[in-house]
């Protein structure tokens, strides 16, 4: 391990930049200082206790993070020139840009020798002069800094939800210790979080395996992986798509030490030269001697303690199994944390209790053993069905929707692949519903439910994949059919959602999308006559990208991961009308004779002489592909973050953060209106950048805290030569008006569709709903932003909807000067309608 005041690395400013989050991590937990130079400029970048001083930022300069590498160059410069930069993660010091000398590497400031001023860290330097490699020692100030600004754990998981949560994962720096007895699973239990880490997450795992050997774990990987049976699969017997899978696994980074005579010493020895280790497993530690297997017998509790010293010493979590719940054992072997599996009366569950050293126990799960496939699978943290003595909520839901979800359980979490994302979605939120007792969301949920059951998905022929298929069919009899031919469920859910005059919320024509669907041929290229090729160009702006982007997911993987994760709500769309003024729909017959309904908006008095301003925004959708953030290949678990890293896209669970303003809506727009029980939402960078945005101008307190991420790196420009295409067709077309400009505006939205085609039968060249997602999410962050404007200089907004639809109060003629006239892409329509009108939104 690297030591404070020791230059480890000298890297440039650029490179120093890009890293600065990883760099200062370094200094913080293991004291490495790094040179850093740009042009004649040297300087070191160290841990606080090089300078004790800089933990009080009011006497030398200090900056977030997230703004020192916006300005970086600047800093290196002042702190070359004997001016100290103190580099905060929020409001807490975390390392110090220092002036470097040159001949020996070593900054110059830096405190007396065993001195350290109040509130500072002391290094022991009595011993220094006898070679030894002085201590660390930090304040209390020190340690709750660090906690505080560490926020929530993001270590290895093990993929199964309630057991995660009791954990709270694997933490960095502990030993945790999986104790059961033979063949109740232990060793199924340290693999789930070596796949999960490996496999999912894409982080070094070093597999140490003192009882099975390689090939045996690479089958049980297999197993589990495909849901093939095990037994089987230990002849030799793998069908195409086991070898299909197998071949896929080899980049896995998964390191396998089976060699004989395994050691804890051998584990320690090896671990230092895994680079980016994440997770070590250790499978297993045999209670009874055996003199072939040095991890056995009484040798336990020595190699207990040299495994607990590796997870201190390297900052990663440890993982050990041990074949026995014998409470003296497990006394001596002292771990961290101990995860005792324990057999229930019910044989299709087991218990897992969590204990940590001088707490005991804390918190216990179920999983459902699945042995067959080498593997657990989640059963929650009580049973889903009716009130039990395991403390379950009171029952709810029939027994044809309590079969669903357990028929699901397999899929939602994550042990199984291969629905697509929006049926994972619904049969997810059917559990939680079931599991909360929440009727509410259950009645919400029963449409979808219908939809699902009415045109199910391809389901494997395997007991699981029978079992679910069977469950759909109960909840959709066909022999209950309607008199339109529909089945019963059918005909329930199109009663439900359907209404006789259409709530159409009205577009302007250019996004066309919200009403254009999918039709089978629509993912074919145009012919060459098409006045405007739009998937071509936007296939060809992707293919043109150096990033060498994903383009689709594998169905096998849509159902785990942050798939299942992505939902429509992400877009943010406003739904908004101000809170004094009343909102009603009226029927109208459009001009080619549909019935609708649109909105009548009464103002009060109180708001004084004026009009309705509507804006229509032209061609929001592919405006935003001017520059959206997006993640153009794998999105990885990066879990909570302690902040924004603008070097990174993906997807962010955050809490909701308070919004004080009753004149505009809030900037999450609908998505804050389906919380998780935690009170926390999912968004896209889109609106993860605009909060950020509304911190640094003063309208937001502070930046929400990020609990759990699916990131990759970032990339603006993926599809700006589709928007630059476009942006130039509308140009020539617009005036033409006609067929060539409905026919222009069609493919526009066929294109942008198929970012995230919903029906199997869709064989889109694209497949990636993060970046569908992103797209709405930026239109709307835009649309949200130019109002924000229009209103921060005095005008008052009465409606905000969808990605182009405002409406303000102004004197007649007068719209808004932040919004631009005109016909091109960003810029609007206005109309002006008397008071006591209704809308006419969406009259072409």
């Amino acid at each position: 391990m690297s030591q404070s005041g020791h230059t480890e690395i000298a890297v440039n400013a650029t490179e120093a930049r890009n890293d600065l989050y990883a760099l200062v991590k370094h200094a913080e937990e293991d004291g490495r200082t790094v040179l850093i130079h740009k042009r004649q400029d040297r300087v070191l970048l160290v841990p606080l206790d090089r300078l004790p001083a800089a933990r009080n930022t009011e006497s030398l300069p200090s900056h977030t993070l997230s703004a020192a590498q916006g300005e970086f160059g600047r800093l290196i410069t002042k702190a070359a020139k004997g001016e100290p930069q103190v580099l905060k993660r929020g409001a807490t010091p975390v390392a110090v840009l220092l002036p470097a000398d040159p001949a020996s590497g070593i900054s110059s400031p830096h405190p007396a020798a065993g001195a350290a001023s109040v509130g500072g860290a002391v290094n022991s330097q009595g011993a220094q002069g006898r070679g030894s490699v002085p201590r660390r020692l930090a304040t209390l100030g020190d340690a709750i800094g660090s906690v505080l600004a560490s926020g929530p754990a993001g270590g290895p998981t093990f993929g199964l939800p309630s057991l995660d949560a009791a954990t709270g994962g694997l933490q960095s720096g502990r030993l945790t210790l999986v104790a059961a007895a033979p063949n109740v699973g232990g060793s199924l239990l340290g693999l789930a979080a070596a796949r999960k880490s490996a496999l999912v997450d894409g982080r070094k795992v070093l597999y140490a395996a003192s009882g099975p050997n390689q090939a045996d774990i690479m089958r049980r990987i297999i197993s589990a992986e495909t849901g093939g049976d095990y037994p089987r699969l230990k002849q030799g017997r793998l069908t195409e798509h086991e070898q299909q899978i197998a071949r896929e696994l080899v980049q896995a980074p998964l390191l396998i030490d089976d060699g004989s005579d395994l050691t804890a010493e051998a584990v320690a020895e090896t671990a230092p030269y895994v680079e980016d280790l994440a997770l070590v497993v250790v499978d297993r530690l045999q209670a009874a001697h055996n003199a072939r297997l040095p991890l056995s017998g009484d040798r336990l509790p020595d190699a207990s303690q040299v495994l607990a010293s590796l997870a201190r010493t390297l900052h990663v979590p440890v993982l050990v199994v041990v074949d026995s719940v014998d409470p003296a054992l497990l006394s001596l072997l002292d771990a961290d944390v101990t995860l005792t599996l324990a057999p229930t009366g019910d044989p299709s569950k087991v218990r897992v209790t969590v204990a940590e050293r001088d707490f005991g126990t804390i918190d216990s799960a179920f999983l459902q053993p699945d042995l067959l496939h080498a593997r657990f699978l989640d059963a929650g943290a009580a049973p889903v069905a009716g009130a039990g003595g395991d403390g379950s909520a009171p029952g709810i839901g029939t027994a044809v929707e309590r079969e669903l979800a357990e028929a699901a359980l397999p899929y939602t979490s994550g042990a199984h692949r291969g629905l697509p994302a929006a049926v994972t979605h619904v049969l997810a939120a059917l559990r939680t519903a079931l599991a909360s007792a929440d009727q509410k969301a259950l009645t919400e949920l029963r449409p979808s439910l219908a939809q699902v059951a009415a045109a199910p998905p391809s389901l494997p022929e395997t007991a699981e994949g029978l079992r679910l298929a069977a469950a759909l069919n109960a909840y959709n009899p066909t022999g209950a059919a309607s008199t339109s031919g529909q089945p019963a469920a059918v005909q329930a859910a199109s009663d439900s959602v359907h209404v006789p005059d259409d709530e159409d919320e009205g577009d302007d024509g250019d996004d066309v999308e919200r009403e254009q669907e999918l039709q089978p041929g629509d993912e074919e290229d145009e012919p060459d006559s098409a006045p405007f090729p739009a998937l071509k160009l936007l296939k060809d702006a992707v293919g043109r990208s150096r990033m060498h982007p994903i383009k689709v997911i594998r169905i096998e993987d849509r159902g785990s991961g942050p798939w299942p994760l992505i939902s429509e709500h992400m877009d943010g769309e406003p739904r908004w009308v101000h809170p004094d003024v009343a909102s009603s729909r009226v029927p109208y017959i459009r001009g080619n004779g549909k019935r609708v309904r649109r909105d009548k908006l009464d103002v009060p008095a109180s708001f004084g002489a004026g009009v309705l301003c509507l804006i229509d925004r032209n061609g929001s959708y592919p405006s935003a592909c001017s520059a959206v953030p997006l993640a153009p290949n794998k999105l990885l678990h990066t879990g909570p973050l302690a902040a924004f890293d603008k070097a990174s896209a993906g997807i962010y669970l955050v809490d909701i953060p308070e919004w004080p303003r009753t004149d505009m809506p809030h900037p999450l727009g609908r998505i804050i209106d389906r919380p998780d029980e935690q009170g926390r939402v999912w968004v896209t960078t889109p609106h993860i950048k605009q909060l950020d945005r509304l911190v640094r101008d003063g309208h937001l307190a502070a930046m929400p805290a990020i609990h759990d991420s699916w990131t990759g790196k970032a990339n603006e420009s993926l599809f700006k030569p589709f928007y630059a295409a476009a942006r130039q067709a509308r140009i020539e077309l617009v005036q033409a008006g006609g067929e060539p400009y409905k026919a222009y505006k069609t493919q526009l939205s066929i294109a942008l569709r198929l970012l995230w085609p919903k029906r199997p039968e869709q064989k889109s060249p694209f497949w990636r709903p993060d970046w569908r997602m992103s797209m709405v999410a930026e239109a709307s962050v835009r649309h949200w932003t130019t109002a924000f404007k229009a209103v921060q200089e005095g005008h008052t907004l009465i409606a905000l909807r969808n990605v182009d639809a405002a409406v303000f109060w102004t004197p007649d003629n007068t719209p808004p000067a932040t919004y631009r006239i005109g016909t091109g892409f960003g810029e609007v329509k206005a109309k002006f309608i008397q008071p006591g009108e209704f809308i006419p939104e969406g009259d072409d």
